[in-house]
């Protein structure tokens, strides 16, 4: 007797799309048969090989008007299964209704509610007055660089006229929905310093490991700053700095020596750095430069080195958030206006200048991405087309812009 809805999610969570070798193949056969039942135009594009980029089109009554764009991402992270109370694969359903599986936050039960609310809308015959698309792009948990990123350059999505896009958040276990309106950029550097050596029972000076040290130091005391903020600072509108509105620091790889006696020649560390939109990522970066470049022999490397995307306005002037607003104010459900701490998609959708807000209906709930155990009760997920439904609907019908 289980709703098809949650039938058909559980189907979803239980294709194996977990990185680094996601069945793609069996993930996008199923997205298709989901659109030929629902009666949605299909497309498979892709720019590298094996990674698929699914689209589903339900074309408007106004094609001409700017499209809606769904976005999920069908990629899931690994798992530790010995840390897992079922298979994390199998979708298990406990007698509460949680459905544990990987995937079943992020962000599998928001690609399933789009199918879900189209499907609906489609059978009460309510064409929208814009042309609403629903992708499912590969490899978001990896960086994105050969889905969206891609996507986003090409013709293709050119030619969808996309003036909106709606993507993931993350749980909340307060009874209010996280909305994310922009992302902190993302910095992984390495540095490496170079210094004398010799035996390690010796006073060396201008060692590597010593260059390092003080390195390390300046970073870490910019992090502690970073810190304190997060505690004490509130934003104009007198709400409180969360993780999204500070810079993070961390120290994440050290590597140097080659045996406990002989003093390294060179020395080399990793950081992973995410930078607020309040900051100007220009004199950041000089910043972070000048600690490393203080030490002779020292260097800085970008493995990754992104621009800052932007965030999307939150005010009259953007008549999607307006509605979105709107749209929840009458249904008393609370929202939470904030920067994603760490990095979605969204990030390449508001590089080339379109709003995008992240949502994922998932509220009263502990945050489980990535964890072990992640899970989802189904009776939120069919609540939570309820509410994709009717907000699709409005968003679809909006006349202007």
């Amino acid at each position: 007797m289980e709703n098809p809805a949650v039938t058909r999610f559980r189907q979803y969570l239980r294709i194996k799309t977990v990185q680094p070798k996601p069945d793609y193949e069996s993930c996008t056969r199923f997205l298709l048969e989901q659109a030929k039942e629902i009666g949605l135009k299909a497309n498979v594009f892709e720019y590298v090989k094996g990674k698929p980029i699914v689209l589903l089109t339900w074309e408007g009554r106004n094609p001409g008007l700017s499209s809606i764009l769904l976005n999920s991402h069908t990629d899931v992270v690994p798992v530790f299964e010995e840390k897992w109370s079922c298979n994390p694969f199998e979708a298990c359903k406990l007698d509460n209704g949680d459905i544990v599986a990987r995937g079943s936050q992020d962000m599998k039960c928001v690609g399933a509610s789009y199918l879900e609310a189209i499907r609906y809308l489609k059978d009460q015959d309510q064409q929208p007055c814009r042309t609403i698309h629903l992708s499912y792009v590969p490899d978001e948990e990896i960086g994105g660089e050969d889905g969206m990123k891609l996507f986003v350059k090409s013709n293709d999505f050119k030619k969808l006229n996309v003036g909106f896009v709606l993507d993931e958040g993350i749980a909340n276990p307060n009874d209010a929905l996280r909305v994310f309106y922009g992302e902190r950029t993302c910095w992984w550097i390495n540095v490496t310093t170079k210094g004398n050596t010799g035996h390690g029972s010796q006073f060396i000076q201008d060692t590597a490991l010593s260059k390092m040290n003080r390195i390390i130091n300046k970073f870490m005391e910019f992090r502690a700053s970073q810190e304190q903020q997060l505690a004490i600072c509130v934003n104009p509108d007198g709400t409180s700095y969360k993780l999204g509105d500070v810079t993070t620091i961390n120290l994440t790889m050290l590597k140097a020596g080659v045996q406990h006696n002989v003093i390294p020649e060179e020395a080399t560390a990793g950081f992973d750095i995410r930078v607020s939109p309040k900051v100007n990522l220009a004199a950041f970066k000089g910043l972070m430069e000048g600690f490393v470049l203080s030490e002779p022999d020292s260097t800085i490397e970008f493995v990754q080195h992104n621009e800052g995307a932007g965030c999307t306005p939150l005010d009259e002037s953007n008549v999607w958030w307006v509605v979105f607003r709107d749209f929840c104010k009458g249904r008393n459900i609370a929202i939470e206006p904030e920067i994603f701490p760490a990095a979605t998609d969204s990030r390449y959708i508001r590089s080339i200048g379109i709003p995008a807000l992240g949502v994922s209906y998932i509220k009263n709930t502990p945050i489980l991405l990535h964890d072990h155990d992640e899970r989802i009760n189904e009776n939120l997920f069919l609540e939570g087309i309820e509410f994709y439904k009717d907000l699709i609907n409005h968003l679809a019908n909006i006349q202007e812009s």
